[in-house]
């Protein structure tokens, strides 16, 4: 077992120590090197503007079944590549590939994925400039692009 310093001179080596042991803590090294700013597709910002590739559906982990509608987008900003979710029913049918639409982060715990679906971070919540929730409640008609 390998004892601390101790004493009226001991300051300086025991600072030494705790810099050296904070490299093993996984939080403390995130933090210190920003990693999750420098990975964050959306670099920071609450809300993105994208181009829909494609519709996919992702299978929901263990122990549900469901498949879950998604869509892959194409950030505008970066150009980097994401797969965000379509939150409802019939949400799928208002959005096609080649819309526009502003993504947002889904809300899962330290800025991950959040309930069953694994990797999936985003949500959509603007189809060309409209509210989904309005086209899914019948509120409005989807705008031609």
């Amino acid at each position: 077992m390998v004892k601390k310093a101790r004493g009226l001179n001991a300051g300086s080596k025991l600072r030494q120590r705790r810099e050296r042991f904070r490299w093993s803590q996984k939080t403390w090294v995130r933090k210190f090197l920003d990693l999750k700013r420098k990975s964050d597709p959306l670099e920071a910002a609450h809300q993105a503007k994208g181009i829909v590739l494609k519709k996919v559906q992702v299978e929901a982990k263990q122990p549900n079944s469901g498949l879950r509608k998604c869509v892959r987008v194409q950030l505008t900003k970066n150009s980097r590549q994401v797969t965000a979710m379509l939150p409802g029913d019939k949400a799928k049918d208002f959005v096609d590939e080649h819309d526009e639409v502003i993504i947002q982060c889904i809300g899962g715990a330290k800025g991950r994925a959040k309930g069953d679906l694994g990797g999936v971070r985003w949500e959509v919540t603007h189809v060309n400039g409209q509210s989904l929730k309005d086209l899914r409640k019948g509120k409005i008609e989807k705008a031609r692009k």
